[in-house]
């Protein structure tokens, strides 16, 4: 379901949760303009899951996806994902894009399980706590 600025609150509390390094709430209520769509999911109305996308002509970037740790591994991210990418193919776009921690390899997994390859890499681009992590760059074709 499309969430709105009104939810960016609720986001905040799921990223904080979620995340080792969360965007700030001030980050997630910039989001909401017209390049970007913002998806959630619910469990008894409360927000337990949320994606952040943006598009630029024909390439969708996915800026955050983020699920409460008590619903991970349940399959909502990969609902989300495919959500996303059917919503790209019906705004035209051609391409999928992202960036995940080197350490994230559960959504690596993930990532590659949908279809998404390896396209570069950013050495040291993350914050973590022995130092530096690189962020491996991922797309996906439609």
């Amino acid at each position: 379901m499309p969430l709105s600025p009104e939810n960016a609150a609720e986001m905040s509390s799921v990223e904080n949760q979620a995340h080792s390094h969360p965007m700030s709430l001030s980050n997630l209520e910039d989001c909401f303009g017209r390049l970007y769509r913002v998806f959630g999911a619910y469990e008894a109305e409360q927000l337990i899951g949320f994606a952040i996308v943006q598009q630029i002509v024909d390439e969708l970037t996915l800026l955050d996806i983020c699920i409460n740790p008590q619903f991970q591994g349940k399959g909502l991210g990969l609902h989300l994902l495919n959500h996303i990418i059917s919503d790209a193919k019906q705004q035209e776009a051609v391409i999928v894009m992202l960036e995940v921690r080197q350490s994230n390899q559960a959504a690596i997994g993930l990532y590659q399980k949908l279809g998404f390859v390896e396209s570069g890499r950013r050495t040291g681009y993350y914050p973590a706590e022995s130092g530096r992590e690189d962020a491996i760059l991922m797309d996906y074709r439609l």
